[in-house]
């Protein structure tokens, strides 16, 4: 978003996870290398920043980035130019880079695992993004937008949740954050299962309280699970509410997130 409304957004946007490579591949991902630097580079290659130039990088995860690689960060931030491994000419960009993490920085910094002069470097404007669970006024919104999303991937009539369903959803903490909305969401989808979606968040609500039952009060009665559990028990007494039979199916195991992601965003 913050790309396609800036005035680069005719430029390149290049995303980088720094998590999913070890320091030394990171390194040659981001900054390229020259034939013959190490064994196997039999071409040069150019690094994330060049094919980013004039436009913006995107840094994910950010702190898991070794502090040696911090610091060249830092290098190329201060003077808008590197050198590629093996290479000697120096290389200048003009980039916008953005950086997330879900660490705590302030901590980072406090035991030597971040930059405290980097941090400053990136730090020209923060967006921290609360967890789910504080900002329950968006849960339908976004279990409407995925419902949407999915019910056209996968060419279906969208499915209508029920009252007690999206009231659920509400109450529910979701420590996987959006990600754990959105797999629940894709399964209801496939599953077209109402009842059966409404006992699984009473079960994992029921689980989490167990097994920590210090973090969080239980909801009231009418609004939280053991309402929507009481209205399970009934429906099952009455008859009034039967599973469709033949729905069974392979589903994406839900995916964590942690909580609390810090986006900072400086022009460089």
């Amino acid at each position: 978003m913050i790309h396609l409304r800036s005035k680069r957004r005719n430029q390149p946007f290049v995303k980088v996870n720094c998590a999913a490579l070890p320091g030394e591949l990171l390194e040659s991902e981001l900054f390229g290398f020259e034939q013959g630097a190490f064994t196997g580079a039999v071409r040069s290659k150019p690094g994330k920043f060049e094919m980013a130039n004039k436009g913006t990088i995107f840094l994910d995860e950010i702190a898991e980035m070794s502090t040696h690689l911090q610091a060249k960060l830092l290098h190329v931030l201060q003077d808008h130019q590197y050198s590629r491994l093996g290479g000697r000419h120096l290389v200048e960009v003009d980039v916008r880079v953005l950086a997330a993490t879900n660490v705590d920085v302030q901590e980072a910094m406090k035991t030597g695992r971040f930059r405290e002069d980097l941090y400053y470097r990136l730090n020209v404007l923060s967006i921290n993004v609360p967890p789910l669970r504080e900002r329950t006024a968006e849960i339908p919104l976004l279990f409407r937008h995925f419902l949407q999303k999915y019910s056209e991937k996968f060419g279906k009539t969208p499915p209508g949740p029920s009252k007690y369903l999206l009231d659920a959803a509400v109450n529910y903490p979701w420590p996987g954050n959006l990600r754990e909305l959105e797999n629940f969401v894709k399964r209801y989808v496939i599953l077209e299962d109402d009842e059966g979606s409404l006992r699984e968040l009473v079960e994992m609500s029921s689980t989490r309280q167990r097994t920590s039952p210090r973090e969080e009060p239980a909801p009231p009665k009418e609004q939280g699970f053991e309402g929507a559990g009481a209205r399970l028990k009934r429906r099952g007494r009455d008859g009034s509410h039967r599973r469709r039979a033949g729905k069974d199916a392979l589903v994406p195991q839900r995916c964590r997130e942690d909580v609390g992601d810090q986006l900072q965003s400086p022009a460089l």
